[in-house]
């Protein structure tokens, strides 16, 4: 009797099992999903003191090339929905200085550049954010940019001196992409 109960109890619970409600799953879904991740970056930092201005004189101060590979990668060049490139810079030395940023490609042609005049000391910290793509400029300078030349002019004299400690000019810059994954 005990095993009929148990055999009753199995059959039943089974039949249930059968019966309860499940939906059927789409596994299609992922079909429809669309991923924009917004990655971030820093692309440079530039510093200069007042001092290596002073001994360079009037006139340029500083020239470099920095390598630029962020769209080397094909499936970043491809993915890249668009962008901002954000500047900031600071100075507290007694010169105007100009700091130009080029973009260049493979054969240092320029694609695009971004020019900062900057007064003597005590100024704001500029900022300025450059957008590409979607009503910006050409995200097409960025995925055929290979590196970035920033160069520094001494606009003012080669012989004052900032009372404040350790004067210098810094360029930041920081980068914000959105890519579609999917």
């Amino acid at each position: 009797m005990k095993k009929l109960v148990h055999t009753f109890i199995f059959v039943s619970a089974a039949f249930l099992m059968f019966l309860s409600c499940a939906e059927e799953q789409n596994f299609d879904q992922f079909d429809d999903l669309s991923v924009e991740p917004t990655v971030a970056s820093s692309i440079f930092y530039f510093e200069s003191d007042e001092a290596t201005i002073n001994a360079a004189g009037t006139g340029a101060f500083y020239t470099q090339n920095f390598t630029f590979e962020a769209f080397n990668e094909s499936f970043i060049a491809e993915n890249v929905l668009d962008g901002n490139i954000t500047y900031e810079v600071e100075n507290t030395t007694t010169k105007e200085l100009q700091i130009t940023v080029d973009f260049l490609d493979a054969d240092d042609n320029v694609l695009d550049s971004e020019s900062f005049v900057i007064e003597a000391a005590p100024t704001a910290i500029l900022e300025r954010q450059i957008t590409y793509g979607d009503g910006g400029r050409s995200l097409d300078i960025l995925r055929n940019t290979t590196n970035i030349r920033v160069s520094g002019e001494n606009l003012g004299d080669a012989t004052s001196t900032s009372s404040l400690t350790e004067p210098k000019i810094i360029l930041r810059s920081s980068a914000e992409f959105r890519l579609k994954l999917r």
